[in-house]
């Protein structure tokens, strides 16, 4: 889980550090990279590329796409860390999502938390000068996206390979992004070639190791520590891009990881 979460950090920076370049763009580079792992994977193993629920596979793909899009576009208007802890609210929506569409009951004590995790959203805004509303309802909104992604795999089950999930993700992303991003489409010079390629490398091995991650151990020890990722983001921020966190900034992502940490091992008792 701890390389999960610096891969994840260090796509976060590469985003970021793409100043030159639109977003659609980006997206399509950051998925380009991952379908050289993900499309010999299938073949090797004779999966079939298509999968079985079709329709499930193509909604997951375009609400992660749309999460994935406004993310990067957050992270170009405000800290890299306060942007992933807003993001990390997700499994909140996801858990509404589920209450409503799947009937799934929430402890009254969860509701406390989500409460704690929104009021640290609230924190952010409210208290914190520096951030612009439109970078933070872009990671909002992102975050909602996360959610539905939460919820459509959970109706996917064990239909279909978890690599068939991802393809399709990525797949769907690529011809959406390229398409978007051929009318301010900028060629990539030199080492800006390596950055935007491996974005998707990245992102591969970030999935791969926190699914790895969560299979090897139990969930309320381990899916913790991939908060660590808001923790690295901020002091690469603070270092690479000179990011100004006020203390306001950091007590609202403080009261989101604590949320959601305390969520999560309520949740599995």
């Amino acid at each position: 889980m701890i390389i999960s979460a610096l891969a994840f950090t260090f796509l976060n920076v590469f985003v970021k550090s793409l100043n030159n370049f639109g977003v659609y763009q980006i997206v399509f580079f950051r998925s380009i990279g991952s379908l050289f792992f993900t499309i010999p994977f299938l073949l090797k193993h004779k999966i079939s590329l298509l999968g079985n629920k079709k329709g499930l596979l193509i909604m997951r793909s375009i609400f992660g796409l749309i999460s994935m899009t406004l993310f990067f576009l957050s992270i170009k208007y405000i800290a890299m860390g306060t942007a992933v802890s807003i993001r990390y609210i997700g499994p909140i929506f996801a858990a509404l999502f589920a209450l409503l569409f799947l009937k799934e009951k929430i402890k009254p004590i969860q509701w406390f938390f989500f409460l704690m995790a929104f009021l640290g959203v609230l924190v952010l805004k409210g208290f914190d000068t520096e951030l612009e509303i439109k970078g933070m309802v872009f990671a909002l909104v992102s975050a909602v996206f996360v959610g539905l992604v939460y919820i459509t795999i959970r109706k996917i089950g064990n239909e279909d390979h978890p690599v068939v999930v991802v393809n399709y993700f990525m797949i769907i992303s690529a011809v959406i992004g390229g398409l978007l991003s051929i009318n301010a489409w900028v060629n990539p010079v030199g080492k800006e070639w390596l950055i935007l390629l491996s974005l998707g490398v990245f992102g591969y091995f970030a999935q791969l190791y926190m699914t790895k991650a969560m299979q090897a151990g139990e969930t309320n020890q381990i899916a913790p520590l991939k908060y660590l990722e808001v923790i690295f983001t901020i002091i690469i921020g603070l270092v690479w891009f000179k990011e100004i966190y006020t203390i306001w900034s950091l007590v609202g992502i403080l009261l989101i990881i604590s949320g959601l940490t305390l969520n999560i091992f309520t949740k599995k008792k």
